[in-house]
């Protein structure tokens, strides 16, 4: 009897957790997945189909990576229920947080465009024009938001995080070609680090971007501002770093199958095409899959385009709303109303409408902004990295929640490598015979 009591005590314990975690799950997975955008989709299809999968071994470290400082947020918004913003400010001054909040804002500007390129070269393979695409997302986007509530928000979103995993059965018909490699090349990506041709300026470009559209300084914005918004406290901050785990492995899983699937498709089948965007790999893409699975591989892209890019728009445009309501004092949250948050819903909407209205300018370098936001994400990367570090080392501040000395570790570790490999691709561009390109 003694046994059974424990037992059903033990199970009842475990659904009470399982309950809770259910509850705080959201910011985590919401961030990371959202970053999986449309600039993201198109930079992973441009490195499996110029490299395979001779790169997958970068996504050991792009998990942890992700993970480690994003938790930060986790902690930081629970801690201080402030948003990044509003913490910066007040941990370092006007100067400081004007230069970070300028600096979101462009960078955020910036990634837009990508997601709508994304969303309307999505659009387009169905044949519906991109003004269309670009009037109805908007609206759909503030649809969203208007609710008055954080957890429509939230529940709205998962569901469309759901799509980006439409990739995943792209990649393993991709491999089920009759000139595919076997599996084994695939496993062998993740443990034998490979640089064909060499360590090159274009390696280091492709590298740079995988990093910078995994870790992006609009993520720790919006997570931090998304956790005081949905009201995580101390006591959730254990389930709150599960949820941000769980958020880095799916993202990457993502990831790593879009880059199996234009390795497989392009690298080792037809290395001749040249894929520069995931609009590209969906149209080439066709022809190539076994047993008529084309058609369906075409349909997945151009889905999971759109997804990735619709996600990717509504979280950057709200980390922006959030950062400068902190800044300028303005209600700036989910759970107010357009009448209780007008300047709030107004920046969304804004950013959103100039942000498309770039897309339409004829002859506008698409593709060109697509790759290199990307590398402007992580080449300013350090500074936010440097605030967020800042903050958590303030034991005023933070508390027993401070960083440890291994956090610290890890932490400055990935801005160092981040710095390095920002300076590496400058050296590369302005004295490319130190990499045997002159």
């Amino acid at each position: 009897m003694y046994w059974i009591s424990k037992t059903m005590h033990r199970l009842g314990n475990f659904r009470a957790r399982l309950f809770l975690f259910l509850v705080i799950l959201g910011p985590g997975i919401i961030t990371m997945i959202a970053d999986n955008d449309a600039g993201g989709i198109s930079t992973y299809a441009v490195t499996g189909s110029k490299y395979g999968f001779n790169i997958l071994w970068a996504f050991f470290i792009l998990v942890p990576m992700a993970y480690y400082i994003q938790e930060m947020t986790v902690r930081l918004g629970a801690v201080t229920k402030r948003g990044h913003a509003e913490a910066i400010f007040d941990g370092f001054g006007s100067f400081w947080g004007w230069f970070s909040i300028i600096d979101l804002a462009v960078v955020n500007w910036l990634t837009l465009i990508t997601e709508y390129i994304g969303m309307t070269a999505a659009m387009s393979i169905f044949g519906i024009p991109p003004f269309i695409t670009c009037i109805v997302v908007t609206i759909v986007l503030m649809a969203v938001v208007i609710t008055g509530k954080y957890w429509t928000f939230e529940r709205i979103t998962l569901f469309f995080c759901c799509f980006n995993f439409v990739y995943i059965p792209a990649a393993f018909w991709a491999m089920k070609s009759g000139s595919a490699p076997p599996w084994s090349e695939v496993f062998r990506g993740f443990y034998y680090p490979y640089f064909p041709g060499g360590l090159t300026t274009d390696l280091i470009f492709i590298l740079m971007a995988n990093i910078g559209t995994t870790i992006t300084p609009w993520q720790i914005f919006f997570q931090q501002s998304a956790v005081v918004d949905k009201g995580i406290d101390i006591k959730d901050i254990k389930f709150g770093k599960i949820d941000t785990f769980a958020g880095a492995f799916l993202t990457c899983l993502v990831a790593v199958f879009i880059i199996i699937a234009t390795g497989a498709a392009f690298y080792y089948h037809h290395p001749s095409i040249v894929v520069e965007d995931a609009r590209q790999t969906a149209e080439a893409i066709v022809p190539l899959m076994p047993d008529g699975k084309g058609s369906w591989a075409r349909v997945l892209f151009a889905i999971g385009l759109f997804d990735a890019g619709f996600l990717g728009a509504l979280c950057i445009s709200l980390s922006t709303s959030w950062a400068v309501g902190e800044v300028f004092g303005w209600a700036h949250s989910l759970n107010k109303g357009v009448r209780d948050a007008p300047w709030f819903y107004f920046i969304y909407l804004m950013i959103l409408v100039t942000a498309g209205a770039v897309v339409l300018v004829p002859g506008a370098p698409l593709i060109t902004i697509t790759m290199f936001v990307q590398v402007v994400a992580v080449t300013l990367l350090p500074a936010a990295l440097m605030f967020l570090i800042l903050l958590l080392n303030d034991e005023t501040l933070m508390g027993q929640h401070k960083n440890t000395r291994w956090q610290n570790l890890v932490n400055w570790g990935i801005t160092i490598f981040v710095i390095v490999m920002s300076t590496l691709y400058g050296v590369s561009v302005l004295f490319p015979e130190i990499f045997g390109q002159g």
